[in-house]
Formats: C-alpha cells, structure tokens, sequence
C-alpha cells in the first residue's frame, strides 16, 4: 500500500508539472507568433537561446565550481545540435501556418519515435503498432489535405522538426537517468545557441525592441518549460503524460481564435485528434512493456 500511494504521488506531482508545462509552452506559441517574420527564423531562434543562456547563469557557475556535473557530454551534444534544427523549422512555421496546425501536427513525433525505434533500433513493431502509426500518418493527411490544397512550406518545417524533436526528447529521457534537470536544461540551452549562431549570421536583421522583449519573454517561458518538462518525466510514466499533453491542442485552438483570429478548422482538430490518439495508444503499449518514451509536447 505505502508503495502504491508514493507511485500515485510520483504520478501526480508529473501531471502537475506537464500541465505547468502545457502553459508555458503555449505563452511561448503566442510570443513567436506575435514575432512573426519580422526576423528570420535561425536569428529568432537563435536570440531566444542567447536570453536562455543567459537566464541559466547560476546553473553554469554550478556546472564551473563542480557542484553539477554532466556524465554524457555527447548525448547532451548531440541531443542540442538535433533540438536547435528542430527550433528553427519551428519557428519558421510559427510564422505561417496557424498556431492549431502548427500544435497538432507536433504530436506526430511520438509516433516517428516509435517508427525509428523500429527501422533504427530493431524493435519488433507489432500489428498493433503498426497500425497506431498507420493512424498517425492518417492523421497528418487529413490535416494537410494533399491533393485538395497546396501543401505549404509552414506544414513541410513543422512536418521535419518531428525527427528532430524525437531524438531530442528520447536523449531527454536517457539523461534524466543520471543527470538534475537544471543541467539537462542548461547544457541544452547552451548548444542550441551556438548551433543557431552560424546559422543566424548568414541573414542577420536588426531586431526592433519590441522583438527583443517578446523574445525575452519567449526565452522565459520556454526555460522554465523545458525544466517542468524534465521534472514531469522524471517522476511520472508516458501513458499518464500524454493525456495531459493533449491540452495543449485545445489552447493553441482557442488562443489562435481569440487572439490571431485564425478559423477554427475542422480537418486540423479532426486530424489532430486522431494524431493524439494514435500516441496515446502507443504510450500506452509502450507503459505495458515497461518502457518509457517521451510524450510529445511543443518544444522550443
């Protein structure tokens, strides 16, 4: 019994923390949506990660004096490289597609970690599986319409963070293993910067004050979403997480109709929905087998 109630704590305090970070997440959409294409999006990106950087301060000098030490520097690398590409396709697609599209089709990456778990890894992928995936990819279909519209570039970016969010979030959880959180963070704020500085400067704008304080404020929201993000895996399993993930969908909607006037489409939530379905069940396979897998969650 005492191990069941410290389990349902465990749960519960990991519910909390990927609802914290639903909400950080979602002020980070409306900020960059705000921003727009007043800026390019590897120096939006990059300026982002530089106030990160720059929030994370102390947790460096914890890092210098030894009081935090990172035991896989190459997984943090490379988990930094793949998440920085990852952020500027984002960003690239924040500016042109709605925020509703833009969230939906970011829950296809669960189900790209469950496909290159099979065709990488050499995971077994069952009937069941497989047609969660199928499902998944169906999804993705009806919200992108080919053949009955123009698949824009805004779609084909945010179709190709999927990969990189995945190895990003599977890196994520291999090192809250053996890693504190606020290193994990750090180190990943850190990488992506100099990731995206070459990147930045190749069509650099000089940004206005008013993108500036957005991406501060950006940079805030998207901290401390990342360090609630590592703390939700750390104390609770994918298939209690992903529900709770879902929320997000129903926020980006609403905010992108309150706040962009942006319509709310059907095929886009109907697609959306069965995206999330198709990775709940497969957090849900993944639970029964013992594993974890990081649940999909706008990541920026």
């Amino acid at each position: 019994m005492v191990i069941e109630r410290e389990r349902l704590a465990s749960t519960g305090r990991g519910i909390f923390w990927m609802f914290v970070t639903g909400l950080c997440f979602l002020g980070v959409t409306v900020t960059v949506r705000y921003v727009g294409t007043d800026l390019p999006a590897a120096e939006a990106a990059f300026l982002r990660y530089v106030f990160g950087t720059l929030l994370l301060l102390p947790a460096f000098v914890r890092l210098l004096n030894g009081q935090l030490v990172i035991r896989d520097p190459w997984t943090m690398g490379v988990r930094g490289v793949a998440h920085g590409l990852g952020v500027i396709l984002w960003f690239y697609a924040m500016a042109r597609i709605p925020i509703a599209e833009v969230t939906a089709l970011g829950y296809l990456t669960p189900v790209v970690v469950t496909l290159g778990a099979a065709l990488f890894l050499g995971e077994t992928l069952h009937a069941r599986r497989f047609i969660a995936v199928v499902a998944g990819f169906i999804g993705v279909l009806i919200i992108i319409r080919p053949g009955l519209q123009e698949i824009s570039v805004g779609q084909l970016a945010q179709l190709a963070t999927a990969p990189l969010f995945a190895i990003s979030m599977l890196l994520t959880k291999k090192l809250t293993a053996n890693h504190e959180p606020i290193a994990i963070v750090a180190v990943l704020s850190l990488v992506c910067t100099l990731t995206l500085l070459p990147l930045a400067l190749l069509n650099w704008v000089t940004p206005g004050l008013e993108d500036l304080v957005l991406l501060f404020l950006t940079a805030i929201l998207a901290t401390v979403g990342h360090y609630t993000m590592t703390l939700a895996f750390a104390y609770a399993p994918l298939s209690a997480l992903q529900p709770i993930s879902f929320l997000q969908l129903i926020w980006a909607t609403i905010v992108g109709y309150l706040l962009f006037a942006e319509p709310v489409d059907g095929y886009v939530v109907l697609g959306g929905v069965i995206i999330v379905a198709s990775a709940s069940y497969i957090a849900h396979r993944e639970a029964r087998l013992g594993r974890r897998v990081t649940p999909a969650v706008q990541s920026d």
